[in-house]
């Protein structure tokens, strides 16, 4: 796990996301507005990105949990692919735009960072990235969660 450092949110845009600045973009429809990642979007700096709906998945959708190094939900159906294809497009947007980094969901089988649910659906948490997270980190984009309570 490699957080974004502190100095991330200087000048340059960052990547965040969508259900952080109130979308109701999660796997239940919700949101989840976060104040410092919200404060973001009031400076001009906050770029809104949802993986899971950008590759294609519905609002509301089947919660889903990493398993094994798959996408599954509850009923053992893949979405892998779909998880891979936002994560894709995202780190495409993060490079055109030339993010600093990332404000991501924590534990989220696609932004998680350091802890994900383990894929039994028990709420249980282990140590690992979610595929978005882990893609952008891959390719040097720092990665931070809205948990960081260290903000300006």
């Amino acid at each position: 796990m490699r957080p974004a450092p502190d100095h991330i949110l200087d000048d340059a845009p960052l990547l965040v996301s969508a259900c952080l600045i109130g979308q109701p973009c999660r796997y239940d429809g919700a949101a989840t507005p976060t104040t410092w990642v919200m404060d973001l979007v009031a400076q001009g700096r906050a770029i809104p990105f949802c993986p899971e709906i950008a590759g294609g998945l519905p609002t509301p959708r089947t919660p889903c949990e990493l398993r094994r190094g798959k996408v599954v939900d509850r009923d053992g159906i893949d979405h892998t692919d779909a998880f891979l294809r936002g994560a894709e497009q995202g780190l495409a947007l993060a490079r055109l735009a030339g993010c600093a980094g990332a404000v991501l969901k924590a534990r989220s089988p696609s932004c998680g960072l350091g802890q994900i649910y383990d894929g039994t659906f028990t709420g249980l948490l282990v140590p690992g990235n979610g595929l978005f997270a882990a893609l952008l980190l891959a390719h040097g984009i720092p990665v931070r969660t809205e948990l960081d309570q260290d903000r300006p």
